[in-house]
């Protein structure tokens, strides 16, 4: 690799094309890049239904939206968005999550420092020849937070780690008055946020017992229990709800992000499986308490924990050294093994928020 230089870095530009939790993990870098280059033109590119996210955000200058699922979901209309972008003259690209579309997009825009993981081409297929700058992509080791490897490429044109590091989420005026119209008249009460539902079977904690922990906190602390979910989180927002006992408001499927945030900012307590509302819950300030599944290294909390002070997390050790994710062999013995009173017993730490 030939050295970079740095003096001439003015116009940059971040990727991050995954989920939303993943792109909440990577706002700690923005305010970074700017203390680093406060002169610099910082932008972003994300997935159209992540932008959200970003939108707002006072470390970025411009979002660049990419709707993989529609208008760019061809080869050619991705080759026709990265020539695009060759008007934004920009002198670097940093991938934060490896995929052969976002590495040809920075080639294709001409930008001279393109920056990213070294991945294997026969185990992965990546086109790492389009990178001018590569790392080993160590991830899997899950060896620290997923929020901290996004700096190991940051090292690549000298911008540090920040300590702590500092989630955010775009708080919109408007969000907040959609919100307040699809909740119930009057709706003033304290309440506890639960999210059944993740990405794969083997991080989904039973609804069955998550309605036990929300029949219960009701009964103790007088919150009402609010579910959320999106997508086939629906589906297992109305399992757990068919098996509560008292009464719950089911907001799954009714929610944009932004109204999400609110909600959650508004909350005592977000009760939740590994997936992205934890992660927003964290960036606001809201407490947590993250369930989680797989246990092995790079799946596991030490990489995927809610970030913020006031959070925590639930994982059984059952000594698995491959997780088989919905493939499991042994009836998802980890989530199993995780009672309804561990998850009170941690729930109570945070009784101050909820009484």
């Amino acid at each position: 690799m030939y050295p970079i230089n740095r003096s001439a870095i003015k116009r940059i530009l971040i990727t991050r094309t995954d989920r939303i939790g993943d792109l909440v993990l990577s706002t700690p870098i923005f305010p970074a890049i700017k203390k680093r280059y406060p002169e610099s033109h910082v932008a972003v590119l994300v997935f159209q239904e992540t932008e959200p996210i970003v939108q707002g955000n006072p470390w970025i200058d411009q979002v660049i939206p990419y709707d993989k699922q529609g208008r760019h979901r061809s080869w050619w209309q991705t080759l026709l968005f990265g020539l695009k972008l060759r008007k934004e003259n920009f002198d670097v690209a940093i991938h934060l999550h490896a995929t052969n579309r976002v590495n040809i997009i920075s080639w294709l825009a001409g930008i001279p420092v393109r920056i990213g993981y070294h991945i294997q081409l026969g185990s992965h297929g990546r086109l790492d020849s389009f990178l001018t700058h590569t790392i080993d992509e160590k991830k899997w080791q899950g060896k620290k937070h997923e929020a901290e490897y996004n700096f190991d490429l940051l090292a690549l044109i000298d911008v540090p780690k920040p300590e702590p590091l500092q989630l955010h989420f775009p708080l919109e005026v408007s969000s907040r008055e959609t919100l307040k119209r699809i909740l119930p008249e009057r709706f003033n009460q304290r309440y506890v946020v639960f999210h059944p539902s993740a990405s794969c079977v083997s991080k989904r904690w039973s609804p069955e017992r998550l309605a036990s922990v929300a029949d219960k906190l009701a009964r103790d602390y007088e919150v009402l229990p609010v579910i959320i979910g999106e997508k086939e989180g629906v589906f297992h927002a109305a399992q757990m709800q068919e098996f509560m006992n008292e009464d719950a408001l089911n907001l799954a499927g009714k929610l944009s992000l932004g109204m999400l945030g609110w909600l959650l900012k508004g909350a005592r307590l977000l009760i939740s499986n590994d997936s992205g509302p934890v992660h927003i819950a964290a960036a606001v300030g809201t407490p947590v308490v993250s369930i989680f599944g797989r246990n092995q290294p790079g799946l596991s909390a030490i990489r995927w924990r809610p970030l913020s002070q006031n959070s925590s997390y639930l994982q059984k050790d059952v000594g698995c050294v491959e997780c088989l994710a919905h493939n499991c062999q042994i009836d998802f013995k980890c989530l199993k093994e995780l009672t309804v009173n561990d998850v009170l017993h941690e729930a109570r730490k945070y009784e101050p928020f909820l009484v």
